[in-house]
């Protein structure tokens, strides 16, 4: 398979190290030096372009990519309330594909399936009330995560009595605290702290006057993130539309 790389930070490099470990052919690299790569004949090439970069440029990255006839995998966030609906549309009717998930990592799909399933078993325990933690290094840009929110979009789903996620409280990297974990009934609160060099640290909590429950996904470094991209690209050379980790893994 022709692998583009959009994005070359310690990411699109380990990325790199998998696909070609994986007999995969990397055919072009564009990093925000070399913007015009994205008309070559070399990324036009590509079976599937794999994007992670900052917030802010994805969704342009994206209308590059389908403008040059490129599949995308990508796992950028900080672009879903302003295009979500528009790049769905794309890839639903308008023959764009667009591999999305706000964690590629195995171990979070497996999380992320457990959650639901928990959530499911916690409605008959009203008792319980559940709050999330998120733990990422100081470069982190976004709080709470990508990841964060799609794991609070599950409780959502699953959970009677919540129909919306809040900002709890946010530790920065010099220690300082904002914010609140305090919320209304209905609400879930996601408390994020910036740390060191941490890769991921997901904790969702459900706690009574009795006792806790909890669950975390600790990753240990971004190897399981990357393979997980490459994994989905795999899947995305050979399906189309708006496709997700539930495409990929059906638990």
């Amino acid at each position: 398979m022709k692998i583009a790389l959009i994005g070359y930070g310690k990411m699109g490099k380990m990325i790199e190290e998998i696909a070609l470990s994986r007999g995969h052919e990397i055919v072009s690299i564009i990093d925000i030096d070399n913007q015009e790569e994205f008309a070559s004949a070399a990324f036009k090439s590509a079976d599937v372009a794999i994007e992670f970069t900052a917030p802010h440029v994805a969704y342009q990255n994206y209308m590059k990519a389908f403008a040059a006839g490129v599949k995308v995998v990508s796992g950028s966030t900080g672009w879903l309330d302003e295009h979500l609906d528009e790049v769905k549309e794309l890839c639903t009717h308008g023959g764009k594909t667009l591999f999305w998930g706000s964690n590629f990592s195995l171990g979070v799909a497996i999380f992320s399936a457990v959650n639901k399933y928990l959530a499911r078993i916690m409605n008959q325990f009203p008792e319980y009330n559940v709050e999330m933690e998120e733990t990422h290094h100081i470069h982190k840009l976004d709080a709470p995560s990508g990841t964060a929110i799609t794991l609070a979009e599950g409780l959502i789903e699953n959970l009677a009595g919540k129909n919306k996620w809040v900002m709890g409280t946010l530790q920065a990297a010099d220690g300082t605290i904002t914010g609140s974990r305090q919320c209304q009934a209905n609400e879930i609160a996601i408390s994020s702290v910036r740390r060191d060099e941490v890769p991921g640290i997901h904790t969702i909590t459900y706690d009574s006057a009795a006792d806790s429950i909890t669950i975390t996904h600790d990753a240990h470094n971004r190897r399981g993130f990357a393979l997980g991209a490459v994994l989905a690209a795999e899947y995305t050379a050979n399906h189309e539309g708006f496709l997700t980790m539930d495409d990929l893994f059906k638990f």
